[in-house]
């Protein structure tokens, strides 16, 4: 067993790269500078239209379906909903039909001992702050198709042909959910040693940058959080070198990322074995059922349909119609519908030590358009927080994220937005708060405790939804 400093001159490892900010090629300064440049130099514009100013998209018969002319990218349906999971058993929402599989992809690549990641600007109609920090590569099949008679994404091909590169990482990931019917992309992560050119609009980051600026608001898009989720803190080869109690001194990592390590090295004394907990998920896919029915649009129950928008009303989401005009992108205009919610969700996870190794609070649950019912999510995830935060019935834990439960330390907490290309300026709040190892709650059943170890093993299989790869993302030494 090597001792924590050959570990640790691993440099071009990811357990290096996520406790580095040192930048051979630029600060993190000079990306807000490089930020700011694009947004000067580039036209972007984005403004709503009716939905039958919209070019190429119409709805079919009777409003049944709202479509593309090509019969690719993605259409709007209706769907009815019946499921004994939670307080509501039947419903009917919209809900956004991709059956087809895109490509979320980064490129990795060692400098000097340390590795970097080819990171993106990226411009989306449903962007917060229109820019935001993206993969290097986040496409669709019909956008790599050139369905749309635009440019090919650049460096896709390194993520067509592998022959070009090494796959690090290559998993199939699940889309929301709640928004989504059985919507998946490719997450995929490819080491070149070749040179590159780089172009304008992308720059190189540590992955302890990018952890960095998980910190800001709206900077760091949900395609590029999904990808980086999947990414080790700590390579396996690592873990198997280090032990619980190696010393590792590093004056970024705070006493919480000291702890996180823990969590990810140590096997030995877990909540649940991994066995437990596939026995635990196996019984959550046989407790709760969900059928669903693809129905006309205009034929969902408390929906309108205008001229502008299909709604219901301020509690929920809308879909609207926009115009956008974009310089650096495939395609410098076109039309399209997204999704609208005028309402900041809620997403957090609670922490805590069990047998003095950090664990994370994890749920199962059930939405409408998941491909197999159960995923596992945050310990809360609302679409409403302010809705939720008034009602009487509030969801186990919520008192923790709401300031009412003073046992609660908050270590991260920032606004984040979902994928800008479906959805307009849709955004959750992220939250992590840690409680203290006395505090006892009953569980229910489709909650349980994992540690970070057992949650990045969970993960390659498929088992946690986009909400919660949001809130893993952020997780760091430097919390």
């Amino acid at each position: 067993m090597a001792n924590s400093s050959e570990a640790l001159n691993l440099f071009s490892s990811f357990f290096h790269s996520s406790m580095t900010t040192e930048n051979r090629f630029q600060t993190l300064k000079d990306i807000f500078l490089w930020f700011d440049s694009i947004k000067k130099e580039e036209r972007f514009e984005v403004k709503g239209i009716p939905f039958d100013q919209m070019d190429q998209w119409f709805f079919t018969e009777n409003a049944e379906k709202l479509v593309h002319k090509s019969g690719k990218f993605f259409r709007i349906e209706g769907l009815k909903i019946k499921t004994n999971f939670g307080d509501v058993g039947e419903w009917e929402q919209p809900i956004i039909n991709q059956p087809e599989i895109g490509i979320l992809g980064i490129l990795t690549k060692v400098f000097d001992g340390t590795r970097y990641f080819l990171m993106q600007a990226k411009m989306e109609p449903g962007n917060v702050n229109i820019l935001q920090l993206s993969p290097t590569v986040q496409a669709t099949k019909s956008n790599f198709s050139r369905v749309h008679r635009g440019k090919i994404p650049t460096y896709l091909e390194y993520f067509i042909d592998s022959s070009k590169a090494k796959v690090l990482i290559d998993q199939l990931q699940t889309e929301q959910g709640g928004r989504f019917l059985k919507k998946r992309n490719r997450n995929i992560v490819i080491e070149v040693s070749d040179y590159i050119e780089v172009l304008p609009d992308f720059r190189w980051l540590t992955l302890c940058e990018i952890k960095e600026l998980l910190k800001i608001d709206n900077f760091v898009n949900m395609d590029a959080r999904s990808v980086i989720s999947t990414i080790p803190l700590i390579d396996d080869a690592i873990i198997s070198q280090l032990e619980a109690d190696t010393p590792i001194n590093n004056s970024f990592i705070t006493p919480i990322g000291k702890d996180i390590i823990t969590s990810i090295i140590d096997k030995i004394k877990p909540y649940k074995t991994i066995d437990e907990l596939i026995s635990w998920y196996t019984s959550q896919k046989v407790e709760y059922e969900i059928t669903t029915e693809t129905i006309p649009l205009s034929a969902l129950n408390n929906w309108k349909i205008t001229e502008n928008n299909i709604y219901n009303n301020e509690r929920f989401f809308s879909v609207i119609a926009v115009k956008v005009s974009a310089g650096t992108r495939e395609v410098s205009s076109w039309t399209q519908p997204l999704l609208k919610d005028i309402n900041v969700g809620l997403l957090g996870f609670v922490l805590k030590k069990i047998n003095g190794i950090i664990h994370v609070l994890v749920q199962a649950k059930v939405e409408p358009g998941n491909i197999d019912c159960i995923e596992l999510c945050p310990t809360i995830s609302c679409s409403n927080f302010e809705f939720v935060k008034k009602s009487p019935n509030k969801p186990p834990f919520f008192d923790y994220f709401s300031g009412t439960k003073k046992q609660a330390d908050v270590i991260y907490d920032v606004l984040q937005s979902e994928e800008g290309g479906r959805f307009y300026q849709l955004q959750n709040r992220n939250m992590l708060v840690v409680i203290n190892d006395s505090e006892q709650s009953e569980l229910p059943s489709n909650y349980t405790w994992m540690t970070l170890n057992q949650i990045m093993n969970f993960m390659r299989f498929e088992f946690f939804n986009i909400e919660a790869r949001s809130l893993i993302s952020s997780i760091n030494f430097n919390l």
